[in-house]
């Protein structure tokens, strides 16, 4: 009998393992993970904002007052800055690498001066950033990525209808792109 229990229950314990195991893997199997879809958006290093509805990738601005734009990036060749100024109600910007995994998030309120201005590195570049550190870089936030390829969520609240055009002008005004010094 006790044998029996515990092979009933070996086998309902195994089963919910392995159905775990297939529902997150899945989107890797598919080609539906997030990176690929901010992938198909369009070029890498440059924000591209969302819009109400969903394009062909599947992702879409949903939420109705938060205008947002996505960036992929890659960081083998050089670090990837990301910059955004401009007077908004709140902003926030999230970075996730290839696997979807979150590595950075900020928002207007810890950012110096309310502005973004945001340096993603391998370990290797960021020892080099700061053994000789640019002046342009004096006030940006320098953060360490160990997958070389990853993408950017940048978030702006518009509040009322009158905020629009601000938000607007604050995502495509907002630049991801390789750091050269």
């Amino acid at each position: 009998m006790r044998s029996t229990l515990f092979a009933v229950l070996v086998g309902l314990f195994g089963a919910a393992l392995l159905h775990i195991i297939i529902v997150l893997a899945l989107p890797q199997f598919t080609g539906r993970d997030a990176y690929t879809r901010v992938l198909g958006l369009l070029e890498m290093d440059s924000f591209f904002p969302l819009t109400v509805e969903p394009g062909v990738t599947g992702l879409d601005n949903s939420d109705p007052y938060l205008r947002t734009a996505a960036c992929s990036f890659s960081i083998a060749e050089a670090p990837a800055r990301f910059i955004a100024r401009g007077a908004v109600p709140f902003w926030s910007l999230s970075v996730f690498d290839s696997n979807s995994n979150e590595v950075f998030s900020m928002n207007d309120h810890t950012a110096v001066n309310g502005s973004l201005d945001l340096v993603v590195a391998t370990p290797i570049q960021l020892v080099e950033l700061r053994k000789s550190p640019p002046e342009t870089l004096a006030q940006s936030i320098m953060i360490e990525m160990k997958d070389d390829e990853g993408y950017a969520v940048l978030r702006a609240l518009a509040p009322l209808d009158s905020f629009e055009e601000q938000v607007r002008n604050f995502l495509t005004e907002s630049s991801c792109e390789p750091f050269r010094r």
